[in-house]
């Protein structure tokens, strides 16, 4: 794993407006496919009928609110805030799935950071995440993540 880009918490305004970097491909595999399956009850054969997704698909896909909650896993290789107490997921705007995740594939995040702001005695960060696709040009989602963090 490729370490993280560091910044301190006194710092994040400036980040505002710049790409803050991309973290590494990782595999999407029917193993976490079907995880997430069982922790969500989500059991579409889209995602958990190997042989029938095969046949009619090409392959199994992955949930799109799999590729979302990866997130903060992926956000975690791109971004490290030095001289925080914690930090808390406050949502999502713009959440939009534009692209199918065959199992097998390799998913990455780039994250662009939007805005800090100051919130509830902390800083709110807005970011652009970006779930890239290798080998394809349409990413699979993208959206606008929102964390609060406290120094």
């Amino acid at each position: 794993m490729a370490d993280p880009r560091t910044i301190a918490y006194d710092d994040l305004e400036s980040l505002a407006g710049q790409e803050v970097g991309v973290s590494d491909w990782h595999v999407i595999d029917q193993d976490r496919v079907n995880m997430f399956a069982e922790a969500t009850g989500d059991h579409q054969w889209i995602h958990v009928d190997v042989e029938r997704a095969t046949k009619e698909l090409g392959s199994p896909i992955a949930h799109g609110f799999l590729t979302l909650s990866l997130l903060p896993m992926l956000g975690s290789e791109v971004l490290r805030v030095s001289g925080t107490t914690r930090g808390i997921n406050y949502g999502s705007d713009k959440v939009r799935f534009t692209n199918m995740v065959p199992v097998g594939s390799k998913v990455r995040l780039r994250q662009k950071c939007l805005s800090v702001e100051p919130k509830a005695g902390g800083k709110q960060m807005k970011m652009e995440a970006t779930v890239e696709i290798e080998g394809q040009d349409r990413p699979a989602l993208v959206a606008e993540s929102i964390t609060v963090l406290y120094g």
